[in-house]
């Protein structure tokens, strides 16, 4: 009997054999096992949550399909059940796990950072909140505050929609900051476009801010900008500090 190689399978096909078809061990869920959930690729992970294909469209092709026609992961954190619904192969069961296992990760990703987690460069900030930030489809305004040793011991959401010096109270932003006697604060938000660069009026709301904290002895150590897996430091920049 010949057996067949992983290249020779995936090559039967348009869509490729079906994943009984696979070697045991590159079948996703055995590869999970064997290597960690980190060690797949997208469309495998997918695989798993949605468990069977079509006919004559294995499942992990189903998958890449599914990422291709919404735009990757982004646009997968974006649909609605409707839009999941709509596309070829996508049950009620299936739209439903796959937004259970967005909804998980996006929790995951909101949890409250553990407190004796400290904050040594602009960086630091953006890996805790680029996960979930990046992937909002409107501007949202965070608030993280910082004690003596910048070690996080909260964060505030305040805005969502415009995020603007027109519309930013600097009372809001400060409240939970002077309220616990926090010595300072980093201010958080995203980019929906998926490009960080700062605007004019992300400049002038940073300068509104700063001169603001100084009133109360609130520092804003710094104000960063979150885009598609890349982040600006407007400090870093010298925009509005």
């Amino acid at each position: 009997m010949v057996t067949q190689t992983k290249s020779e399978l995936l090559s039967t096909g348009p869509v490729g054999p079906a994943i009984r078809d696979f070697p045991s061990e590159e079948r996703p869920r055995e590869r999970l096992r064997a290597r960690g959930a980190g060690n797949l690729s997208n469309a495998e992970l997918m695989a798993i949550l949605l468990r069977t294909g079509l006919e004559g469209e294995n499942v992990i092709a189903m998958a890449s399909r599914l990422l291709a026609s919404v735009g990757g992961l982004q646009g997968m954190s974006r649909a609605s059940y409707e839009e999941l619904c709509s596309l070829k192969g996508i049950s009620d069961a299936k739209a439903c796990q796959l937004l259970a296992g967005i909804e998980l990760g996006r929790r995951v990703a909101a949890l409250e950072p553990n407190e004796s987690q400290r904050i040594g460069t602009p960086a630091d900030i953006a890996k805790m909140y680029m996960p979930e930030m990046s992937g909002f489809d409107r501007e949202h305004m965070r608030v993280v505050l910082l004690n003596t040793k910048n070690q996080v011991m909260g964060s505030d959401d305040l805005y969502v929609g415009s995020v603007n010096a027109a519309l930013v109270r600097p009372a809001e932003v400060f409240a939970s900051a002077v309220r616990r006697n926090m010595p300072a604060v980093m201010v958080v938000h995203n980019h929906p476009s998926g490009d960080p660069t700062p605007s004019p009026e992300d400049v002038r709301l940073t300068h509104q801010l700063v001169e603001a904290g100084k009133l109360l002895d609130v520092e804003v150590i710094d104000h960063i900008v979150i885009g598609q897996g890349r982040f600006i430091s407007m400090r870093e920049r010298k925009l509005g500090f």
